[in-house]
């Protein structure tokens, strides 16, 4: 399939399904200022910033992952740094909710385009190693494209709890 063919149904609706999610988690933080993209609103320390960094790096990662391998997802190490991968969920001092959001905004678009242009959607890797995932796990594109789509969903909801706490916004209701 080249990027001319006609999208089949599934993969419209995958691109559907993932467009309203990230449409969701990107409606969550209208308006915000950069102080309060940063600014942690519960017990957890989750920041919407945060979320939607956090929800662009794992994106891009099973992205990789589908076009890559295994590597992509394997979990960090102290060689690799659990402190970078921690980092993911904050928005640092340099770092500006439209920089983030242009970041998202990227990924999303080349997951879309492999979504569209994937030979074959039943094509997969075995998983690494990890505590998160269970032994000799594989994984084809379509059930990963699925994952983003839930991990997005996930994350969205997450982020209009954070909202609310924030300054009352709801993304619905």
């Amino acid at each position: 399939m080249d990027a001319t063919t006609t999208l089949t149904r599934e993969r419209a609706d995958l691109l559907e399904t993932l467009a309203a999610h990230r449409h969701f988690l990107r409606y969550t933080v209208r308006g915000l200022t950069d102080d309060q993209a940063r600014q942690r609103t519960t017990a957890s320390e989750l920041t919407l910033g945060g979320l939607v960094k956090h929800v662009a790096a794992q994106e891009a990662n099973w992205v990789r992952f589908i076009v890559e391998g295994p590597a992509a997802v394997a979990p960090p190490t102290e060689e690799s740094g659990w402190a970078a991968w921690g980092a993911e969920f904050r928005m640092g001092p340099g770092e500006t909710l439209d920089g983030v959001l242009a970041d998202y905004a990227e990924v999303a678009r080349r997951t879309d385009e492999l979504v569209r242009t994937l030979p074959d959607l039943d094509a997969g890797h075995p998983l690494p190693e990890a505590p998160w995932f269970e032994p000799g796990a594989f994984r084809s594109a379509r059930r990963v494209f699925l994952h983003i789509v839930a991990e997005t969903a996930q994350h969205a909801g997450h982020a209009d709890i954070l909202r609310e706490s924030l300054d009352g916004q709801k993304s619905m209701g």
